[in-house]
């Protein structure tokens, strides 16, 4: 009875937003069901002979299948998915996100968030997305191949392509949330091979007009050399890189810290160095989960949550979430709002969760009551400590 409910609840609110053109997206995850290779659905807002549509792209492990269905027979088939196939799926307007969860019926959560996107995307099918970051005269796309020397994206390099631009239009959203300044300091702790390092040089400084001074900190020497041959031969005055570590790296004046894919504590680290210089924006995207892991595993604490620790599966992603979890809450103890929600585009990662603190300065700072929400939440699931609790010192 809860799951039709919450079923109802979700596909209602889809059929508000469509109505409202306040639709940008829907995507499916967590598949369940018989199909061999079936990975996810996205769902779009299509225009077809002047007939509006929603268009589903169903991803398998090496194809993508659309169907192209009516305003109805889209919400009964969105709901026959999640009633019986997707375990989870995440609604995406203009004025709100929302996202569905069926803990195989166990527990159904329906949870609502502010909205990532500022915009309804155009109808016109197949078309040529207008991205932020585009291929013409772009060097380092070349050079980090990406695209040909004619600016045509490569075709193994499609979803690298849409990732970058995922992820500039996701920092484009939260800088403007931040203090405007003649020039910002930005920091992407553990860069690689400096794909979004680049590209978000390159929507500052080239697109925006904003000037800003980037800096990539990696350990790989061999990456270094590598992205800092690309940033000259691209004329990116302002963009170098690093060789070093999140831990011993100085960020002194950073305006904007970001960190993805930082695995375990360093994702800590990263945060820790963010607040330590009260940086305007902290972003980052976590991967691994094993400090706290480890003590539930060892601790083992009987309460009424337990049995999300029975099982392998559910142990890992319960740490997840109570890793995370109280991230955030640390954050918002020095002062910062706080935003956790999927990095989702249509090339997925691993690890897609993003924490984001927008540094608030008439926030209270130390909120005792949030400080004891970190202890109550540490003593109910037996965590001794959280890393990033460590090094804050609190």
């Amino acid at each position: 009875m809860e799951l039709s409910k919450k079923i109802d609840e979700f596909v209602l609110s889809v059929q508000q937003c469509v109505d409202d053109n306040t639709f940008v997206k829907l995507s499916l995850g967590n598949y369940r069901g018989r199909e061999e290779n079936l990975k996810n659905i996205y769902v779009k807002r299509i225009s077809i002979k002047n007939e509006e549509k929603l268009s589903f792209t169903y991803r398998y492990k090496t194809r993508d299948i659309v169907k192209n269905y009516s305003f109805a027979d889209a919400l009964k088939t969105i709901s026959d998915l999640i009633d019986e196939q997707f375990y989870v799926a995440t609604l995406f307007s203009t004025t709100y996100d929302l996202s569905f969860e069926n803990f195989y019926d166990k527990k159904i959560v329906l949870r609502k968030n502010a909205p990532i996107n500022q915009s309804v995307p155009s109808l016109e099918h197949d078309r040529n997305k207008n991205r932020l970051i585009g291929t013409n005269e772009k060097p380092y796309l070349t050079e980090l191949k990406i695209t040909d020397l004619n600016g045509k994206v490569l075709a193994n390099s499609q979803d690298k392509y849409k990732q970058i631009n995922h992820y500039v239009e996701i920092l484009s959203t939260l800088i403007k949330e931040i203090p405007t300044r003649e020039s910002v300091k930005v920091v992407d702790m553990g860069s690689g091979k400096g794909y979004l390092t680049f590209a978000l040089y390159d929507y500052l400084n080239q697109i925006l007009k904003k000037p800003a001074q980037i800096t990539g900190v990696e350990y790989r020497l061999e990456l270094v050399d590598l992205c800092n041959r690309i940033a000259k031969k691209s004329g990116f005055e302002n963009l170098d890189f690093k060789q070093g570590n999140i831990e011993n790296y100085d960020s002194s004046d950073t305006n904007i810290l970001i960190a993805l894919h930082a695995c375990d504590t360093a994702t800590d680290d990263a945060i820790y160095k963010g607040i330590s210089v009260k940086a305007d924006l902290i972003v980052v995207a976590p991967c691994c989960h094993k400090q706290v892991r480890r003590q539930l595993e060892s601790t083992k604490t009987s309460n009424e949550l337990d049995f999300l620790t029975k099982y392998g599966i559910f142990l890992e992603r319960h740490a997840e979430m109570l890793t995370d979890g109280i991230r955030a809450l640390i954050l918002e103890y020095f002062g910062y709002k706080t935003k956790v929600f999927e990095f989702i585009s249509d090339a997925h990662t691993p690890k897609n969760v993003m924490i984001v603190g927008i540094r608030n300065q008439k926030a209270k700072q130390n909120d005792e009551q949030v400080l004891q929400k970190i202890k109550n939440a540490k003593a109910y699931f037996g965590i001794d400590y959280h890393h990033l609790e460590r090094l804050m010192g609190i």
